[in-house]
């Protein structure tokens, strides 16, 4: 007894962790100032303070110094330069002048385009605020329902998530430590997949719906073969980091340098200026140092775990329910649905698969399958009310469209997601199609 709880059970003592943690988390405290605090007064109630100081003191570097982990900051410079040097808008013009003609046409466009933005961004947030300056301004003068308008843009960036390069897909290889390159591309089909059901039901909508998202003057042939060229950055970048990984000749951070240093030539070739790149590498510094932040609080946490037992526990009990793993596995969902409305992604992420990671493996869930299934959950809590950081972010570009008509945009698009994520569960071959081709 250190600090005069009296509590001898070190599984008592998590559990009362646990609900501190989750009680503060729900107060407003910054995920990396709660979990780091309630993980190291747990480690000083089971060890003393000399055994939770050296537990805590070699946390940061010994993250820090993982290898895996350098590759978060070259995907976040791409993502960045990519979109300060203008490479948005020639995607955005592309499916339009290919996709107008479709019911609810340019709605569909923007999902390709975000889409194709979010295969070499990586963050969700950059990816709708991108769009909502893009696409928005052209739905509304074509006619289409405000709430549809933000709804789509709001909902398309989640795709960035899924599609490689993707920064919560590498925290979760790292954090369950499993190949980060297998997990980038387990996420590609996927990532493709929920963008094309998104453009289904959007195609739906539209048909039943016109009024709301009237199709738009085909494009001649000459317009669409003309506006091809100015995607050539996007999928170089992309055909570079797939190709790299897939094939072997580099890993994830040999190939998110690579991309990264091809969208620097293309920026410089564009007449990107200077103080621009500047803004981009600033950028990139700052959202690296808030992630690398995160991730040490939440480890500290994740050592107090391993030391109280909760893990074992966890697993133990659910191996022995009497139910199909398919409905453990559903209910596990639906826990990261709730969880989603109150807390951001990444924290959630962090919180919640030390503690349940080890009893899906021993449900006999694939690893890979299971994290794009999560990281999908992810994307689902980037539009849910109340913490839907894309809605926030949208509503921040468009302050004219309410953060009420925003969140009543992505209704259509929640709904996809659920089929999305039910397609996955049903057709796992959607997620291990190219790992297993890897291996």
């Amino acid at each position: 007894m250190i600090l005069g709880i009296g509590f001898a059970d070190p599984l008592l003592v998590g559990l009362i962790a646990l609900s501190l943690l989750l009680l503060l988390v729900l107060l407003g405290v910054r995920v990396v100032f709660a979990a780091s605090t309630v993980g190291l007064l747990g480690l000083v109630e089971l060890l003393g303070w000399s055994g939770a100081a050296g537990i805590v003191g070699t946390v940061p570097h010994s993250k820090s110094s993982t290898y895996a982990l350098s590759v978060l900051p070259m995907f976040i410079f791409i993502g960045f330069l990519a979109f300060h040097a203008g490479m948005t808008r020639q995607l955005f013009v592309a499916a339009r002048n290919w996709l107008g003609w479709l019911p609810g046409g340019l709605a569909v466009a923007t999902v390709l385009a975000t889409a194709g933005f979010a295969a070499v961004s990586g963050a969700s947030t950059a990816t709708s605020a991108v769009f909502a300056r893009v696409a928005i301004p052209e739905m509304l003068r074509y006619g289409y329902d405000r709430k549809l308008a933000a709804g789509v843009v709001a909902a398309g960036g989640t795709l960035a998530t899924l599609i490689p390069p993707s920064a919560i897909i590498v925290i979760y290889a790292i954090i369950v430590e499993e190949s980060v390159g297998k997990l980038l591309l387990a996420g590609f089909l996927p990532g493709i997949f929920s963008a094309l059901v998104y453009a289904a039901i959007i195609v739906a909508w539209a048909k039943m719906r016109p009024e709301q998202a009237p199709s738009v003057p085909a494009s001649s042939w000459r317009e669409r073969f003309t506006s091809l060229p100015g995607t050539f950055p996007v999928v170089l970048v992309v055909l570079i980091i797939i190709s790299a990984i897939y094939s072997g000749w580099a890993t994830p951070t040999e190939a998110g340098a690579l991309g990264a240093a091809v969208v620097f030539v293309l920026a410089l070739l564009k007449g990107t200026k200077l103080t621009t790149i500047r803004s981009s590498l600033m950028e990139s510094a700052k959202l690296t140092a808030m992630i690398f932040a995160l991730i040490w609080g939440v480890l500290i946490f994740v050592r107090f775990l391993g030391f109280s037992g909760i893990p074992e526990a966890f697993t133990s009990w659910i191996v022995s329910l009497d139910v199909h793993p398919m409905m453990i596995m559903i209910m596990i969902l639906l826990a990261y649905a709730v969880l989603g409305m109150f807390m951001d992604a990444i924290g959630m992420l962090l919180l919640t698969l030390p503690v349940v990671y080890p009893a899906v493996i021993a449900l006999g869930f694939d690893s890979i399958w299971f994290g794009i299934i999560v990281v999908k959950m992810a994307e689902v809590c980037l539009i849910t009310p109340p913490i839907g950081l894309n809605c926030f972010v949208v509503n921040a570009v468009r302050p004219d469209i309410s953060l009420p008509q925003v969140f009543k945009g992505i209704t259509l698009f929640f709904v996809a997601d659920v089929l999305t994520i039910i397609g996955l569960l049903m057709f796992p071959e959607i997620v291990t199609f190219l790992p297993d081709l890897l291996s």
